[in-house]
């Protein structure tokens, strides 16, 4: 029989979940060997063909590989960190600062991806009710950038403890245009089997079904056969498959309950 139209094959659908699934946001690890124009190319033509509201395209890529720059990127995280890592205090507050939250120095090539807001002008085709769909159109640009990278071997890293207002000053971008994402890119010696904060016991991942409704907010049930991880359902496949990250419970979402099983009727 064959497949249906624009359908992949099942094993191009397993390489599409397996980078969903084996993404991780790199802070570590990352080695010395440059990332060729090539592939950085590949990689900005992914971001680039992310869906944009009205085909407004807002994004930017400021591409670095400048020591200096790095290093004073480095200091406004440094400053930004001091300050968040007060916030927290006792156990919570000394697994912050043992957390390594940038690569920024340590990685290859540093990426500034921003959102030119007035891209398209005055009116733009979709976005007269939600304004901040450009916004959302340049975080789509950022993760098909980072799928890309990892079917690449290379390791990504968002860099969110930064003061945007500084940090213009020093890559130049104009008052205009808001900077959306800081990311630090290489090769790495290793992809890491969960996620550096689920590992660290910071949080755990929220079973899907704590996150779906039916027909309306609040409307959920757990009788479907699913035990909350569509990973482990035969989508993808890994290594973590019946290990520690099974059956997990989460810890809360809003509005809800932290345990298994919510069910709310109307």
């Amino acid at each position: 029989m064959s497949r249906p139209q624009g359908r992949f094959s099942e094993p191009e659908r397993e390489a599409v979940y397996r980078v969903i699934f084996e993404r991780r946001d790199v802070r570590r690890n990352f080695l010395p060997k440059p990332i060729s124009d090539p592939v950085m190319m590949r990689l900005l033509t992914a971001a680039h063909h992310a869906g944009s509201v009205g085909f407004m395209q807002p994004w930017d890529f400021v591409v670095i590989r400048n020591g200096a720059t790095k290093r004073a990127v480095k200091d406004l995280f440094i400053d930004a960190n001091t300050k968040a890592a007060a916030r927290y205090a006792g156990a919570k507050g000394a697994l912050y600062r043992r957390l390594k939250l940038e690569g920024i120095e340590e990685a290859p090539i540093n990426l500034c991806i921003t959102c030119s807001r007035r891209r398209g002008g005055p009116q733009v085709l979709g976005r007269s009710t939600v304004r901040a769909t450009d916004l959302y159109s340049t975080c789509c640009a950022v993760q098909n950038l980072w799928l890309a990278a990892r079917a690449e071997g290379i390791g990504v890293g968002w860099v969110s403890i930064l003061d945007h207002q500084a940090l213009k000053q020093v890559v130049g971008v104009p008052q205009s245009v808001t900077i959306l994402a800081y990311l630090c890119l290489g090769y790495v010696s290793k992809f890491e089997q969960a996620p550096d904060l689920e590992t660290a016991g910071w949080r755990e991942r929220i079973p899907v079904d704590q996150l779906i409704h039916y027909e309306a907010w609040g409307n959920q049930s757990s009788d479907k056969g699913s035990n909350g991880y569509a990973d482990y359902q035969g989508l993808y496949k890994n290594g973590r498959r019946g290990k520690n990250q099974t059956r997990r419970r989460a810890t809360g979402v809003e509005g809800q309950s932290s345990g298994r099983g919510v069910r709310h009727r109307r």
